[in-house]
């Protein structure tokens, strides 16, 4: 059966709705995964189906503009010191082809946003050995991604840990990702990334003008 205007306009609003529940929740409550925060917010609104829900990029929106609203003051400063501590952490991994993602290089990183930082070695150990040689106490967890050019998301290796009250998060992927990056689930486009130079014209492209 075609869906009614009326059909179509109440699954707009729940998509909506949804999206700000998932921002809220983003922006109030610690959580960083937009996926979870969107599955969590259609639980809560008591929205099931899948194919109701808004997208990745709709959460993201909504979440600017609970900023907008909400941390206009305080906001760009805590991405601004992310963003500064991404870069000086990059620096430090370069040997491993660092690559920045999330919110702090899309611009809706808050007070709870992690850096996450994709490295690119075959051999994950060799990222482990790094942090400890360097002592750096980090923490091992999993996270699972799609890479371009595969059906199935996998579990990929890496660490965590804290410094100067900035939480980081070192996702380790093969060589071959910088090739075949990973990709959202909604749309199997890549994910936003970007190197060490292209962090530094953030920075720069930041800078108020004197």
């Amino acid at each position: 059966m075609p869906s009614t205007p009326q059909t179509t306009q109440r699954n707009a609003r729940g998509r909506q709705r949804i999206a700000q529940e998932a921002a809220r929740l983003i922006a109030e409550s610690g959580i960083q995964d937009f996926e979870h925060a969107r599955r969590k917010a259609a639980a809560r609104l008591g929205i099931h189906e899948e194919s109701l829900w808004p997208r990745l990029a709709d959460v993201e929106q909504a979440l600017r503009e609970h900023q907008r609203l909400f941390a206009s003051t305080t906001q760009p400063d805590a991405l601004q010191l992310r963003r500064e501590s991404a870069l000086q952490a990059m620096q430090f991994l370069q040997a491993f082809q660092p690559r920045l993602s999330g919110p702090v290089l899309t611009g809706v990183a808050g007070d709870n946003s992690p850096v996450i930082l994709h490295l690119h070695c075959d051999d994950a150990e060799a990222v482990h050995h790094f942090l400890h040689d360097q002592r750096i106490p980090a923490e091992a967890r999993a996270w699972l991604l799609q890479l371009a050019g595969h059906m199935m998301k996998q579990h990929f290796p890496g660490w965590e840990f804290a410094a100067d009250g900035i939480a980081f998060e070192l996702v380790v992927l093969p060589e071959d990702a910088l090739r075949q990056p990973p990709v959202s689930s909604d749309d199997g486009k890549p994910l936003p990334r970007a190197t060490v130079a292209q962090v530094r014209q953030l920075l720069v492209m930041a800078q108020p003008l004197t």
